[in-house]
């Protein structure tokens, strides 16, 4: 599969797969797609579209509610009226007024943004641009969809032949199921039909499947397609890994309980340390080569990170992140017989040198967000191992050392740690009022109180309005 670049034109460049190298890349920034007629832009979140917007004016909130019979006319003219005489938007207008429930409401600009998505597949011609680091600055409703299935459906509205046959292999090509567990077990809802078209994978030409196909060739097509775009359908290869796993296995659905499921994540997770590579593929190590590829299959179907979408656990996303990649270089290692001594973990970290700078700084993304949840929930000794953990991926980013000295404040005896650990993001972010109100805090637990009160009054100098350091110096008081 040719790389795609990350500027270009639709027409050299799918849209499918500048998608696949962008979530394969786990980066965070907008995808620009522009025309003569319109701008629509694509926000991901760690190689996720968690948000899209749009100048076309029929892309409007108003217009799509309209279109899809959420509001008639009447009520649409009396919003947009409203809308020119107020700051407000019109998704608020529209509840005001009692035309929409918010509920109604969410699930509109949730069908908004996959729409202004979905158009873009469609195009043909288009100059697009990923622009790093470049999110939303204003609260937006964050959509829950795994990059498979989006791409997947949004395939399924193309209705070119031309566009689809261009961007595929030679009719005469035999395709596979893909030696990557993590394109291949990605979360899609096949249809029945397109259940019985990827049945039709076993050795044929691309021609022949079109051909046997039920559901047409055209649909047929589009299937191929979208698989072979998200990666679950490969070109043909007698040199690559066989694939020890059936069609029928590949789409059965998984139907763990979820209070179960998460669970035993966070049990695993929590044991990580503690675990060889066999341990973690639940191995022997006389199991054959065979029964080694089985189970790790299926942990891998089974932790893969698309799980985090039919899941409304917080924490969970980094977890299976971090567990899908911890299992795959276990395998790695047992199958290079590189893994004597050494537990999941260090496997693991000794990986990160091969990562790009993006995927670093996304990898501590999601460790950072997982110390986040774990310090709300009270757990300070996991924080630390998150935060840190986020600090050694990028360790250029203050905000991380902060929690990372915030969570070692919570933990006896480690006090001095965390004053050290603050200092590292003072350095870094010298002029920020809240880290010398964090380190006035260690003082005051220290029992340091003149340090104490230099620090709080340091940051009022930077903020007179931070509260954490307003708090201090009453809690200080008047000290020579």
């Amino acid at each position: 599969m040719k790389e795609s670049p990350l500027r270009g034109n639709l027409k050299d460049h799918t849209l499918p797969f500048v998608l696949v190298r962008l979530n394969r890349e786990r980066a965070t920034g907008t995808l620009r797609v522009s025309t003569d007629l319109f701008t629509k832009k694509l926000y991901l979140n760690s190689g996720i579209v968690i948000f899209a917007s749009s100048s076309y004016e029929d892309d409007r909130l108003g217009e799509m509610l309209l279109k899809s019979g959420k509001i008639n006319l009447q009520q649409y003219k009396r919003s947009v009226e409203l809308l020119k005489t107020t700051d407000k938007r019109q998704g608020a207008i529209l509840v005001e007024l009692g035309y929409l429930s918010p509920k109604d409401l969410f699930r509109g600009v949730k069908y908004q943004v996959k729409e202004i998505i979905y158009s873009l597949f469609q195009l043909e011609n288009g100059d697009f641009e990923f622009l790093p680091d470049e999110v939303p600055a204003e609260e937006v409703i964050t959509l829950k969809l795994g990059m498979g299935k989006l791409i997947y459906e949004g395939i399924k509205r193309i209705d070119n032949w031309t566009t689809i046959q261009r961007a595929m292999p030679e009719m005469n090509t035999r395709l596979q199921l893909s030696s990557d567990p993590k394109s291949l077990f990605q979360e899609v809802e096949l249809r029945s039909e397109d259940k019985e078209t990827l049945s039709l994978v076993d050795g044929t030409t691309i021609e022949e499947i079109l051909n046997e196909s039920s559901s047409g060739s055209f649909e047929a097509l589009k299937t191929l397609y979208a698989l072979y775009s998200i990666g679950i359908l490969e070109v043909a290869d007698a040199s690559k890994e066989s694939i020890s796993i059936s069609i029928e296995e590949l789409t059965k659905e998984t139907n763990n309980e979820e209070t179960d499921f998460i669970r035993e994540v966070n049990g695993l997770f929590s044991r990580l340390d503690s675990l060889n590579p066999y341990d973690l593929l639940g191995v022997k190590r006389e199991s054959s080569s065979a029964e080694i590829k089985k189970s790790y299959y299926r942990l891998a179907k089974k932790f893969h990170p698309d799980r985090y979408f039919t899941s409304e656990y917080e924490g969970l996303k980094s977890k299976l992140t971090t567990l899908f990649d911890t299992i795959t270089k276990a395998y790695n290692s047992i199958k290079n017989g590189s893994s004597a001594g050494e537990t999941a973990t260090t496997i693991l970290r000794t990986n990160e040198d091969e990562m790009t700078k993006q995927q670093k700084q996304a990898r501590a993304y999601e460790q950072y967000k997982r110390g986040l949840y774990e310090l709300k929930a009270g757990n300070a000794w996991q924080a630390s191992e998150a935060f840190r953990w986020a600090t050694r991926l990028d360790p250029k980013n203050a905000r991380y050392w902060s929690h990372l000295s915030l969570s070692l404040s919570n933990i006896p005896k480690r006090l001095k740690e965390a004053e050290a650990t603050l200092h590292q993001a003072i350095r870094l972010d010298p002029f920020n009022a809240g880290h010398y109100a964090n380190l006035g805090s260690i003082y005051m637990k220290a029992g340091l109180k003149k340090r104490a009160k230099a620090q709080f009054e340091k940051a009022l100098s930077f903020d007179p309005k931070n509260e954490t350091a307003l708090r201090g110096i009453a809690d200080v008081g008047n000290i020579e």
